[in-house]
């Protein structure tokens, strides 16, 4: 018998790891359905209670760790590591919460989904922005003050006050669309659907083309940076402006 021979494994290109919300159960489906062939995805999971407040949401500082544990131990060739919560990021410290991963993981490139966020509204070259959240009033004015500092005009702001992730993940496709048309101003560089819990992937193409202005998703916006992170270029037709031309 021959001795075993070994190669690259199944992802030779790159691998990513997501943390995601614990109760947001959509995020692998999105993100599987959006990766190029030979990328190889993980997730981990950050506790989160189940009522989405600000309280609840600063409260996942505590589980980044844990969520980090439970990827594989010791492995060294994730090339990027991403928490994927929007609100999160902004309501923990977008700051805090990379340098938290990244001191943990000093061998993967550090993100989190806001950063993505601010990639993609760079690249569209989106300056004034309509915001349609799945978040009540309290997370919406964090997200409004988290945006504005970082140079942007919110130009609207509209939130569902959607009670929690569940809730989130069931509201329909077809609502998330009329919802981002009502949402959209003119004056509007671009629209973001913000939360990694809404189905917003499905209806990001459509909305361009009704809209005619880039269209960004929280899930989106977090693969397409976290390739780029990796040094996957693949341009991608089927979800918007930004995996097509950037």
């Amino acid at each position: 018998m021959n001795p075993v021979r070994y190669d690259a494994g199944p992802y030779p290109r790159a691998r990513i790891a997501f943390l995601c919300v614990a109760n947001a159960g959509l995020t692998e489906g999105e993100m599987h359905a959006m990766a190029p062939e030979g990328v190889g995805l993980s997730f981990g999971r950050v506790p989160m209670a189940t009522a989405c407040t600000v309280q609840s949401l600063a409260d996942m500082e505590g589980g980044l760790l844990q969520a980090l544990d439970s990827l594989v131990p010791g492995r060294r060739d994730i090339d990027v590591v991403c928490y994927n919560c929007t609100a999160g990021s902004f309501v923990i410290g977008n700051d805090k919460v990379r340098a938290l991963l990244a001191l943990a993981r000093p061998d993967s490139t550090a993100a989190t989904l806001l950063d993505g966020v601010a990639a993609a509204l760079a690249a569209v070259g989106a300056r004034r922005l309509a915001i349609a959240t799945a978040y009540d009033d309290a997370v919406n004015e964090l997200e409004r003050a988290y945006f504005e500092s970082a140079g942007h005009e919110v130009v609207s702001l509209q939130g569902l006050a959607l009670p929690d992730d569940e809730t989130m993940n069931r509201v329909s496709p077809d609502y998330l669309y009329e919802f981002a048309c009502a949402v959209d101003r003119p004056d509007a560089d671009a629209v973001f659907i913000s939360c990694g819990a809404l189905r917003s992937t499905a209806v990001i193409q459509r909305l361009e083309e009704t809209l005619g202005k880039p269209v960004i998703g929280s899930n989106q916006a977090s693969m397409w940076h976290c390739l780029r992170l990796a040094g996957v270029n693949d341009r991608i037709d089927g979800h918007g402006r930004l995996f097509r031309e950037h």
